[in-house]
């Protein structure tokens, strides 16, 4: 069976990351994470007119730095999985339209690269490719400018507002080698609690989260000793607090093996107030840290939960709730 449980895939033959790349732009390359990400921009428009092609050009960047580490070139991979948070996923469209790459966009929110990792090792597991490229993007000024406010007015952002990582993250999933491999993966159900304040997005996904690392546990028999690291995507420090409180309270105390994306990338004195958030977030933690922490043998076997908080503009301004998203990808040290 390739599926147990619930709602988790086993992957009998072992995807594997055969390679990735992550770019940031200059106040992520700041952060404590800086000597992990291939590329640290300059300034925030990476020598375009706007933001929206500063980002598709990350997107694109990271996709050839990925295939670059490679014997391969781009007429060697089969599909493209991308998404990031703008209204039809320009970005990955567009960067999709100069690679030229068979193409399918992805849109979970904050969870799309998490949802690309588990669609891109489905076919590679099934037989159905042989390499397939993931991506996504994410930029602090784009989001701001679709889902908040123009930068140009200068608004104060709330105590418990996360900051957007401007960056993109790519990773070459391929057949089963030695190193990174993708071994279980989990669909998270949408979950909604009546979280309505779009400035405190972590505890509006927190309850996904909570929900799915609930269910990953359970449906392949695991515990939390099994992992090296617990890694949800974009929380920030208030939906981290929440996600630790709500597991407790399932019996399952997560302890100091747990972390978010959105805390590690920024450091403390950088004023993103709850931390960091946006696509990229998760994408460039694990395509720069973890897989280098596991190919260091630091680490062995990491889960990354990634978390999207599926509102949308015009869903805010009618009053909607936020519904929160989670899938948890676990990513093993083949012959570690």
């Amino acid at each position: 069976m390739k599926k147990i449980g619930q709602q988790t895939l086993v992957f009998s033959n072992t995807p594997a990351v055969v390679s990735a790349a992550a770019i940031v732009g200059p106040k992520e390359g700041q952060g404590p994470l800086k000597i992990n990400f291939d590329l640290i921009l300059k300034d925030n428009l990476f020598g375009e007119k706007s933001w929206e092609k500063a980002e598709c050009k990350m997107l694109q960047e990271a996709v050839n730095r990925a295939v670059d580490k490679t014997d391969l070139d781009l007429d060697g991979i089969d599909f493209l999985l991308a998404g990031d948070l703008l209204n039809q996923t320009i970005s990955a469209n567009f960067a999709a339209r100069q690679l030229a790459i068979p193409f399918l966009g992805l849109y979970g929110a904050c969870s799309t690269f998490a949802e690309s990792l588990i669609l891109a090792s489905v076919l590679v597991d099934g037989g159905y490719a042989t390499h397939v490229m993931t991506a996504v993007s994410s930029h602090h000024d784009t989001a701001e400018r679709q889902f908040r406010f123009p930068t140009e007015l200068g608004n104060q952002r709330s105590p418990s507002a996360q900051w957007t990582v401007t960056g993109a993250g790519a990773a070459l999933i391929g057949p089963k080698q030695e190193g990174p491999c993708i071994t279980y993966a989990t669909i998270g159900k949408v979950i909604d609690l009546g979280i309505k304040d779009s400035n405190d997005m972590g505890s509006a996904m927190a309850p996904a989260a909570a929900d799915t690392l609930a269910i990953h546990l359970k449906d392949t028999s695991r515990s939390i000793d099994d992992y090296d690291l617990i890694l949800t995507g974009d929380l920030g420090s208030l939906g981290k607090f929440l996600m630790e409180h709500l597991s407790e309270r399932q019996g399952c105390r997560l302890g100091d093996k747990y972390s978010d994306c959105g805390i590690l990338i920024y450091d403390s004195s950088q004023d993103t107030h709850a931390g960091g958030s946006g696509c990229a977030c998760a994408a460039v933690v694990t395509c720069g840290y973890v897989l280098e922490s596991l190919r260091l043998k630091k680490y062995n076997k990491v889960l990354i939960i990634g978390t999207g908080a599926l509102l949308s503009p015009t869903s805010m301004q009618q009053g909607e709730s936020i519904p929160g998203i989670a899938h948890a990808v676990s990513l093993e040290n083949i012959n570690s």
